[in-house]
């Protein structure tokens, strides 16, 4: 079948080129014409294992193209996909404009009985207000379906071939047997709902991994008080069975594009239907407090920042990604300059994305590996734990003649082992 994705961001790219690798036509349409030239040349704005290899590959075999036409992509399309940015606005409700836009551009081109899917996370009800858009512009019979997507960055690739499930929202008998024809290689269970219940599930699955992050950061803060561990607490309840180990991340609270936007959006919808008081609403307040708390707390530990040498290890929001959204260097890099400390930064990918969202400082170094970073460093600060910085052995690099931390904020770090070596080790909940 012949397949478009309006809109060239990490979904939409990761899309095209897996349901090109299926052996379809497929069409990434984006009106930036710099993006489509650039993907042409399987060159992608992101880091993202094994993207630009499929691109390449994809597109050697001619079943992938990139346009800014919207005639030439959907003109014999069968099935149409929306996954175009919504971003948040000041009130943290979805800017649904784009999806819109979308809708109004390509319906002088569906053909008939043409499948349109939105894969965009969107609030419930979008979709009557994307129909009524295009059938302002079109007769032609359609079908709608809700689509979403629940990749995770660093390893969409693997999560989009290999997924838990497939949730095709929509009335239309035509568009679910289309749909589930199109996701039948992948070998995954095939979840059928409403257009209503599949938009609800995107949002409803984010929200509790973040409630998860929450959850655990507020036990680690008990922890910390009554002299537990805040591991060796997730250990002993990953035992019951309807609790598990997997998914406790006790840190500085969810970053990246996905959480802090949808439980935002959450929120505000929330708010809309006075329903000021939800879970979501705190969930959204408390992720934002939570990094200034810790701020607070290991500034006064170390007496300060002023004059000291600080090596921050990780930029990104998570390993294997060049995202920096809502990532916690955003808060650290800019207040320690600010309280007078030099700082070394280090990431293996995102530290072309640091320098075009960080002002130029005389005291903000990029360094080039880890031991540049930390070479006569006050303070070590463990931000994102990519393999090569939690496998690094900093036992070799003590400074013997100066008191040195390690604040790993990512629980990573061998206590242990770095104590013996001669630093002062913090973690997050003991």
């Amino acid at each position: 079948m012949q397949i478009v994705i309006i809109g060239t961001g990490f979904v939409g790219v990761v899309s095209a080129a897996v349901y090109a690798s299926f052996g379809h036509t497929v069409y990434g349409l984006d009106i930036d014409e710099h993006k489509i030239t650039s993907l042409k040349q399987s060159k992608v704005p992101f880091f993202e294992p094994g993207l630009s290899e499929l691109l390449t590959q994809q597109q050697e075999n001619g079943n992938l193209h990139f346009t800014t036409s919207y005639k030439e992509a959907i003109t014999d399309a069968d099935v149409v996909i929306i996954a175009v940015g919504t971003p948040s606005r000041p009130d943290g409700s979805a800017n649904l404009s784009y999806i819109y836009a979308a809708g109004e551009s390509m319906a002088p081109y569906l053909k008939e009985n043409a499948v349109v899917v939105i894969k965009s996370t969107v609030p419930p009800g979008t979709m009557d207000g994307v129909t009524q858009t295009i059938k302002e512009h079109t007769s032609t019979p359609l079908h709608f379906a809700s689509l979403p997507e629940f990749l995770k960055e660093g390893s969409a690739v693997a999560d989009t071939l290999k997924p838990d499930r497939v949730v095709i929202g929509s009335s239309s008998e035509h568009a679910k047997k289309l749909l589930s024809e199109l996701h039948e290689p992948l070998g995954a269970p095939i979840v059928h709902t409403s257009i209503e219940s599949a938009q609800m599930s995107k949002y409803a699955a984010n929200a509790y991994l973040a409630s998860r992050i929450n959850f655990i950061n507020e036990i680690a803060n008990l922890c910390e008080i009554n002299g537990a561990h805040v591991q060796e607490v997730i250990n002993a309840m990953g035992y019951d069975k309807r609790i598990g180990h997997h998914y406790w991340y006790p840190g500085l609270g969810f970053g990246g594009s996905c959480f802090p936007k949808d439980v935002a959006e959450l929120a505000s919808y929330s708010k809309e239907h006075s329903l000021d008081a939800n879970l979501f609403v705190y969930l959204d307040a408390a992720n934002t407090q939570r990094i200034q708390i810790k701020w607070r707390e290991y500034t006064q530990l170390l007496d300060g920042w002023q004059g000291k040498t600080v090596a921050v290890l990780g930029l990104a929001f998570k390993p294997n990604t060049d995202d920096m959204r809502v990532a916690p260097s955003l808060v650290f890099v800019p207040q320690l300059l600010e309280a007078g400390a030099l700082v070394r930064a280090y990431d293996p990918k995102a530290t072309p994305t640091a320098k075009q969202l960080f002002e130029e400082h005389e005291r903000l170094i990029y360094a080039d590996t880890i031991t540049q970073a930390i070479t006569d460093a006050d303070i070590i600060i463990l931000l994102t734990e990519w393999d090569e910085i939690v496998q690094f052995d900093f036992s070799k690099h003590t400074e013997k003649e100066k008191q040195q931390w390690i604040i790993d904020t990512r629980n990573r770090l061998n206590k242990a082992t770095l104590e013996q070596a001669g630093y002062h080790y913090v973690s997050i909940g003991s």
